[in-house]
């Protein structure tokens, strides 16, 4: 009976002291009961330094034995009070790097929590969970409109988040209940006092200037049961945390009770802080930041002149009627990086519809033709751009695709399919590298002469080439002839004077009556295609000019000369075989490139036709110079009963000077 009444009076004793703990620092002087985490150290002289001059980190000081604020798990909470000396002190007077805090907290470390506006007590998952149990006071410098705070110098009372259950600016209220701010970056210690009261609930925060009472009304108060909040065993300590701007957290003293008031602080006896010296200007601050200013300056000049310069070399012109072709519109800014900025090491060739260069789309990699076609002229742009983007809705095997426009100032851009094997004038004339045979020819030949057809006939309007020559027939990679450039003659048109004849195409290549009229049709395509076959099995150009005897060479007419002595196979390549077969096929061509350029449009024949003779589908009507020179009427035969008159050839002459452009009205002559 005498132990157990011993052992019970032992228990009373030991549960009243753990009720009645307490402790005070007058400084943190070594060894202590004081457990520290992230970057929180001791100094020498006993300060309690929970931040240095490191940004983005965490200082954590905890006393280490755990205190037993209640006497079960679902007890009441006993009163507590604890008073402390804080500091902190920022490289910058006006701004810190964040607070600190007073923490009761489930365990004698916060490892989760997170620098900056969480102050090392939360983190962005756990912020506001009732599951923390944690009870903390904030010294708050920096304004954090996520959790509602007032500036960014107050004071307030925390439970389970940073959004304080009450607040108030930092400060004290003085003997006449007069408000005074206390400023907590101003390098100076301040005291302060916090106090539960668990018969009422009320929570009191008080501060008051290092060398000053404490005052009898406090800063913030606040009624909560904090039972439901702290466990029965809780750790008490001290929470910090910095940002972007360098600022060092201290404590000079601490004291803490539970169950009675904490007991007074040795004010004489506490650390001073270390003197704070602002780092001399020296003389690279005096003489090297004017002039890094000025850089500066004149860095941000020169970019805004890039930016504008940038913006100037890339601007387009967009209308409103284009909003309606926006997926067939590429930028000018892709084309220009697709092609290098334009350089002459990829320029294909150029003409007189523009220059034209290979190019790469960034994004998509593919490999394209850009042409660059100069037109000042706004006038009918519109529908020339609705007949471009209509063209390019075409599908041909023998037509280059056409993917789609971009429009700047006084510029029109097209993009086409990359041709790897360029065009066909390059493998005709001078002497070339590869030379074709027929059977490469007669497919080229007859390539062209389909897609052809397929603008007069097959596609759902009728489209007039108006420039058919070599130069214009592009080769793919399996050398199929593929004719490029349809319907850009049209641009000229929109952009002429109606009151005005402007003719286009190409020397030699122009049908006699569309110099002197000024319209294109379908017959003066044949015309030019006529021309084109004779350069083909040839090699010549339509019209050679020699400069030194001041000649000049017309391909239909040499060609119409031989065939009236006889002797037509002259005009052939001499590297196009000699099969017999492919002699007959090379005669029967070099005739129907003179009958396709027949001086009377009525007697040429159509498209239709003229791939039904390549073909084989149709012979070609017999034609002899005196016939055609005779000036009888003929019947060149065919399914649509193709006949007309054989109009008399007379001599070439230039004549039709419109437009700033020298025409060629290249006839056959007859009457030899």
């Amino acid at each position: 009976m005498f132990k157990l009444i011993f052992f019970f009076f032992l228990c009373q004793i030991l549960k009243s002291s753990s009720q009645n703990l307490n402790f005070t620092y007058n400084g943190f002087h070594t060894p202590t009961d004081i457990s520290l985490q992230g970057i929180a150290t001791l100094t020498n002289t006993g300060l309690l330094k929970l931040t240095n001059t490191s940004v983005q980190k965490t200082g954590h000081a905890f006393y280490t034995k755990p205190i037993r604020f209640k006497d079960s798990q679902n007890g009441t909470v006993s009163s507590f009070s604890t008073s402390f000396v804080f500091a902190i002190q920022s490289q910058i007077p006006t701004l810190s790097g964040h607070g600190i805090a007073f923490v009761v907290s489930p365990t004698p470390g916060l490892p989760l929590a997170l620098p900056s506006q969480y102050i090392g007590l939360f983190n962005i998952t756990n912020n506001g969970n009732d599951t923390n149990h944690i009870f903390a006071v904030e010294f708050d410098t920096i304004q954090s409109s996520e959790f509602g705070d007032p500036n960014d110098n107050h004071v307030g009372i925390d439970i389970n988040g940073l959004r304080s259950v009450n607040y108030s600016t930092a400060g004290y209220w003085d003997e006449k209940d007069e408000f005074r701010n206390l400023s907590l970056i101003s390098r100076k210690r301040i005291q302060v006092w916090i106090d539960y009261d668990n018969r009422s609930n009320r929570i009191d925060v008080t501060m008051a200037p290092f060398d000053s009472d404490k005052p009898r009304k406090p800063l913030v108060s606040y009624v909560r049961d904090l039972s439901s909040i702290l466990l029965q065993d809780m750790y008490v300590g001290f929470s910090s945390a910095t940002g972007s701007v360098i600022s060092e957290h201290f404590v000079v003293g601490w004291s803490f009770r539970l169950n009675g008031e904490a007991p007074l602080l040795s004010l004489s006896k506490l650390p001073k802080l270390p003197r704070f010296e602002p780092k001399k200007v020296s003389d690279f601050y005096k003489i090297g930041m004017p002039l890094i200013s000025l850089f500066m300056i004149f860095a941000m000049i020169l970019l805004a002149f890039y930016i504008v310069r940038r913006k100037k070399k890339f601007e387009e012109e967009l209308e409103d009627w284009e909003i309606e072709f926006g997926k067939n519109r590429f930028r000018f800014k892709e084309l220009y990086h697709a092609t290098k900025g334009f350089k002459e090491k990829d320029l294909l060739g150029s003409g007189g519809f523009g220059r034209v260069y290979r190019g790469i789309l960034p994004t998509t990699k593919l490999e394209v033709a850009v042409k660059r076609v100069s037109h000042d002229s706004k006038q009918g742009m519109k529908e020339f751009v609705a007949e471009i983007v209509s063209i390019g809705r075409m599908s041909h095997r023998n037509l280059v695709p056409l993917l789609g426009y971009c429009r700047r100032r006084g510029e029109l851009l097209l993009v086409y399919d990359y041709m790897p094997n360029g065009s066909l004038d390059k493998y005709l004339y001078n002497n070339p590298e590869v030379t074709l045979d027929w059977k490469q020819r007669s497919k080229i030949i007859k390539g062209v002469a389909s897609g052809l057809f397929y603008l007069h006939e097959e596609w759902e309007q009728v489209v007039i080439h108006r420039d058919v020559k070599a130069s214009n027939v592009l080769l793919d990679a399996e050398f199929n002839g593929r004719l490029g450039d349809f319907g850009l003659a049209r641009l000229y048109d929109h952009g002429s004077d109606p009151q005005t004849t402007h003719v286009v195409g190409t020397l030699g290549y122009l049908a006699p009556e569309h110099s002197r009229t000024g319209r294109a049709t379908t017959a003066t395509d044949v015309y030019a295609f006529g021309a084109f076959l004779l350069e083909v099995v040839s090699g010549r150009r339509p019209i050679e000019i020699h400069s030194e005897s001041d000649d000049t060479f017309l391909l239909v007419e040499w060609v119409f000369s031989l065939w009236l002595r006889g002797s037509i196979m002259e005009a052939k390549h001499p590297n196009l075989g000699s099969d017999a077969y492919e002699l007959e096929e090379v005669e029967m061509v070099l005739k129907l490139g003179l009958l396709c350029s027949h001086s009377d449009p009525r007697c040429r024949p159509s498209m239709r036709q003229v791939l039904q003779y390549l073909r084989g589908d149709m012979a070609l009507p017999e034609l002899t110079p005196l016939n055609l020179s005779a000036g009888s009427v003929m019947n060149l035969g065919g399914r649509d009963g193709f006949s007309g008159i054989a109009m008399p050839y007379s001599s070439s002459v230039f004549n039709g000077f419109t437009g700033g452009s020298s025409i060629a009205d290249s006839q056959l002559s007859g009457g030899r």
